[in-house]
């Protein structure tokens, strides 16, 4: 039998009549709350009534992209416990229907779910939280890596420099995060070997994400010639690192002088082509554009906003020093959320298994704003790590739908601070000895014939 009803309300009502069957309770909550309900509704596919139906697969996704221990295994016997202790007929213990289930859901749900929260979090961040009364949008990417299968190599292979058999299928990730809230309002991915596999073209496929009046910031990679002009025809400021090249030949005594190591100067267009750009495109670029230079921190910053009296020097500084907070958001996602490491075995399930960590990093931050707007502080104020905790711990022990008890959650979560340290700087280093085991320089199938036939090596010493 499909999953149809004729109005919004019906399914409202036909959901919250099957809320005492669903497990992960605080999640699903999340997932048909008032905010993301409809939106839920329109991705969702057409399905008959099975165990694991749409919302409740995707709210164990999630609930198990947020969870130490992300296997299969533990979020099915986390649903068969649930089932029994809420009267519910008993369920098999195996993971075949609830991986046959995931398979079925359609990666442009979680996709659209996890853009369409994030966007949602940017648009009821308050206006005092922004930028002399302008968005900030942070940009920079990453890789993860994935299971070792004959599938994700073809779809996304090692890096050139590995033996076959000896590395990991790799993918590169591009993420646009508002300063403000934390949320990521969009995200590419591709392969991290081949055309079109870098991070500038992955922020051209993401610029409509980028609104007139928006400030972007980002690192010494980003400020080329052609994407510079296009955010300025968009009405579209941009505060980075000054590239290479140009940072070498930069000269303050050229230009018109704004102040001490801060100038306009004007950039011709290049005569060469790139190569993703066509005729056309190249020929309506502007002949020349006119950004803004200046010296601060040790750095030449380049930006658009020429104006020293609307962000004098001193401003975009330390303005510009908030663009860590982007690495700050990635490390939550890949080392507190356990995403750099996939652990699903075909490409399509890699991919949804990203968006659910993206859609699973969303709904904590809409948790940390929803508490930073109660305790009256700004997000950045609160730890992910500590929300996170809370959030798990709240899943086992409390209501979901008590509203007074979930007030006093977010009072919970407001309560632990983050540190503000300024111009912190830390070795890239870590002072614990790795295990004294020889690295793996063949295939592993030939290895383990050594083994066989040698016995164990010596460990290093």
């Amino acid at each position: 039998m499909n999953y149809t009803c004729n109005s919004a309300h019906a399914q409202q009502q036909f959901i919250q009549a099957q809320r005492p069957k669903f497990n992960c309770l605080n999640t699903f909550n999340l997932l048909t709350g008032d905010l993301l309900f409809d939106e839920v509704e329109r991705l969702m596919p057409e399905h008959r009534e099975r165990l694991f139906p749409p919302t409740e697969t995707l709210a164990m996704f999630v609930t198990q992209a947020l969870s130490a221990d992300r296997s299969c295994q533990q979020i099915v016997n986390q649903a068969a416990v649930q089932r029994l202790v809420n009267g519910l007929p008993g369920c098999s213990t195996h993971t075949g229907g609830y991986c046959r289930a995931r398979n079925r859901l359609p990666l442009n749900m979680v996709m659209g779910l996890s853009c369409y929260l994030g966007r949602a979090i940017d648009r009821q961040t308050p206006e005092s939280w922004r930028w002399h009364g302008r968005k900030v949008k942070l940009v920079d990417g990453t890789t993860v890596t994935m299971a070792d299968t004959p599938a994700n190599q073809a779809a996304f292979p090692q890096q050139c420099q590995q033996k076959p058999g000896l590395g990991f299928p790799i993918c590169r990730i591009l993420g646009i995060t508002c300063l403000s809230s934390g949320a990521l309002l969009d995200a590419a991915v591709c392969r991290f070997n081949g055309k079109g596999g870098d991070e500038r073209t992955l922020l051209r496929s993401l610029q409509e994400t980028l609104d007139s009046g928006d400030i972007l910031i980002g690192d010494a990679l980003f400020p080329t010639y052609f994407f510079v002009a296009s955010m300025q025809e968009k009405g579209i400021d941009i505060l980075m690192e000054q590239q290479g090249p140009r940072r070498r030949s930069t000269d303050f005594r050229c230009g018109k002088k704004l102040g001490q190591r801060d100038h306009l100067v004007v950039i011709k267009k290049p005569r060469a082509k790139p190569d993703w750009m066509s005729d056309k495109a190249y020929q309506k670029a502007p002949e020349s554009i006119t950004v803004r230079e200046f010296k601060a921190g040790g750095k030449i910053m380049v930006t658009t906003m020429t104006n020293p009296k609307d962000a004098c020097k001193k401003e975009l500084q330390m303005l510009y020093r908030q663009r860590w907070s982007v690495e700050l958001d990635i490390r939550d996602i890949k080392e507190t959320m356990g995403m750099d490491i996939l652990s699903c075995k075909s490409p399509d399930m890699a991919l949804k298994e990203i968006w659910v960590h993206f859609l699973a990093y969303n709904l904590i931050r809409l948790l940390m704003m929803q508490s930073a707007l109660k305790a009256g502080i700004l997000t950045r104020e609160i730890s992910f790590k500590h929300c996170l905790q809370l959030w798990l711990i709240w899943q086992q022990a409390a209501d979901p739908y008590d509203e007074n008890k979930f007030h006093a959650l977010c009072l919970l979560i407001a309560q632990q601070r983050v540190g503000n340290r300024p111009g912190r700087i830390e070795p890239r280093a870590v002072k614990r000895r790795p295990k004294t085991y020889l690295s793996l320089m063949v295939p592993r199938h030939q290895a383990r014939e050594d083994v066989r036939v040698n016995g164990h090596p010596k460990k290093v010493k």
